[in-house]
């Protein structure tokens, strides 16, 4: 079949490699969900649920493709470093926007009825996604800090925004023009002012948005659960450990405690400043081979 006559229209399709040697950022999106929120009645001007639904998609793809090291998500969106060395689907775009994009969307689809048990998908939700590659770390560390800058600036105004709506008695329009023009610092003054709303002390969630990254898993962890973890292995959940334990394929065994050649990683969710240094220096290995 694959000599057949018909075989010649494969002569269509046109390789769509990715340049080697750079970081891969791959950014998801989702697609209208301003009126996705809204037919299934999100909570404004954060949805906790929305965004711990996000948190878990995000974990189930970086917990299928290990070669994700790094996530941050806010609202509708998320974005994955994939390492500099990755060659995922031998780095085909289209290969790796569809297989990412749609792993994602499943998992927000399977995974709905946890979050909201009492709110039936009236429709299926759509994300869309794009890669764009970056040469140096000083990229990708600008990038994350730009999208955690704007989660601030798109969150403060939602904040006060809404404030002014539900607490405020104003109309959309009304809160539109009171905002229209003003600094953080003004926003700040009448969350606190008006409402008795410290902005600061707001859950660090909504303000940061959510950072999963890898960590090593201390062999003391290993040996105190009990756990051996084989150099075969691949994706693994102990709730013991707190994470997902991911090598690179095999099985899990209870027992005594073996040094294994691969170091066991776990996948931790934090809501943390990723725009200073300390994370980064801290975290070597997130940029490192």
């Amino acid at each position: 079949m694959a000599n057949s006559k018909y075989a010649y229209v494969r002569n269509f399709e046109l390789p769509d490699p990715l340049l080697p040697g750079t970081f891969m950022l791959f950014r998801l999106d989702g697609h209208s969900f301003h009126r996705f929120s809204d037919q299934h009645e999100f909570a404004k001007p954060n949805d906790i649920r929305a965004l711990e639904l996000m948190d878990h998609a995000a974990k189930d793809v970086m917990t299928e493709y290990p070669d994700i090291v790094l996530a941050f998500g806010e609202s509708d969106e998320f974005s994955f470093l994939l390492r500099k060395s990755t060659t995922l689907y031998n780095r085909r775009e289209s290969k790796i926007v569809s297989t990412l994009t749609s792993l994602f969307t499943s998992s927000y689809v399977l995974n709905w009825p946890k979050y909201f048990p009492n709110t039936p998908l009236k429709y299926p939700p759509s994300f869309d996604g794009r890669i764009v590659l970056y040469p140096e770390e000083k990229h990708i560390r600008d990038y994350f800090a730009w999208r955690q800058a704007d989660t601030h600036i798109n969150n403060l105004y939602n904040t006060t925004f809404w404030a002014l709506i539900q607490q405020g008695g104003q109309t959309a329009t009304e809160a539109h023009a009171t905002l229209r023009g003003t600094f953080s610092k003004e926003k700040h003054e009448i969350l606190f002012s008006r409402f008795g709303i410290n902005y600061n002390q707001l859950d660090a969630r909504y303000r940061k948005g959510s950072v999963l990254f890898r960590e090593e898993i201390p062999s003391d962890d290993l040996v105190a659960t009990g756990t051996t973890v084989t150099e075969s292995e691949e994706v693994l959940e102990d709730p013991e450990v707190g994470g997902s334990i991911t090598s690179t394929q095999g099985e899990k065994r209870k027992g005594k405690s073996k040094k294994s050649k691969q170091k066991q990683t776990r996948i931790v969710l934090d809501h943390c400043d990723i725009i200073k240094d300390e994370f980064w220096d801290t975290r070597r290995w997130i940029l490192s081979e």
